[in-house]
Order: structure tokens, then sequence, then C-alpha cells
């Protein structure tokens, strides 16, 4: 079974990674951020956050933690906001954005693709399965 920190390790060593100037951020912002925005974050993206929250590789990244509290382009709370005002679900929490379209984790744990065009039905089973499967293999 691939895991989180299978995927952890496999963002850390791809060949085409770019790592940004993002703060990795650490458990007393997380907990901010769950707070701040009425999500509990789960154990593996909590993980994911801590030690790929800078990560590029291709075209994707993480949604970031601005530990200035600063909402802007590419951060959660931003992304929240932005994506609930075009129709994205109250109880999706958008993990990744491309191009106005959102990776979400869902109550259930599954990743949900959220595109403001319209209904679209991709989903993956887990957050280990989706960094594989579209981080990873899809770039």
């Amino acid at each position: 079974m691939y895991t989180i920190n299978d995927a952890i390790d496999d963002l850390n060593h791809a060949k085409d990674i770019s790592v940004n100037s993002n703060f990795l951020p650490d458990d007393r912002l997380i907990v901010h951020y769950e707070q701040s925005t009425g999500f509990t974050f789960s154990d593996d993206y909590k993980k994911l956050l801590k030690n790929t929250g800078n990560v590029f590789v291709g075209f994707l990244s993480l949604l970031v933690l601005n530990p200035n509290g600063e909402e802007h382009y590419g951060e959660l709370k931003n992304a929240i906001r932005e994506g609930r005002e075009i129709g994205l679900p109250e109880s999706w929490l958008p993990i990744c954005e491309d191009n106005s379209d959102y990776y979400c984790l869902t109550p259930n744990g599954e990743i949900r693709f959220w595109s403001h065009d319209g209904d679209v039905d991709e989903k993956w089973a887990d957050l280990a399965t989706w960094v594989k499967e579209v981080w990873l293999e899809g770039n």
C-alpha cells in the first residue's frame, strides 16, 4: 500500500522538483489555520504540509499556510474564500489550486477535483494516492 510517507519521499526526490521560499508550517501554524478555517486537518495532510508545503513538482504545489496571516493567491484561506464565492462545497477543503479549479480533501478522506466549469467526477481514495497519480505522475 502506498502511504503518505512514500508520497513525501517521492515528492522530495522528484526529478522536476523546485523548492520555493515559502515557510514550512509547524504544528502551531497548522492549529491556527484549523481554528480560523473551521476545518480539522487530517494527520496525513498535516504531515504533507510540514514536509512538502514549499515543493513544486511540475506546475503543482499545495496551497500555502502563511505565518504572517496574509491572504494572497496560492494561500489556503484565500482559496477557501474564492472557491466558496464560485460554488466550492463548504465541507471540501481545497489543498491545491489548478487554474481556478481545486483539488479538495473531503470529510471522508477522499480527494475530489472541483471545477468552476461544472460537474467533474474525478476522485482519489486518499491523499497519498492523489500525490502519486496527480502531483507526481500527472505532470
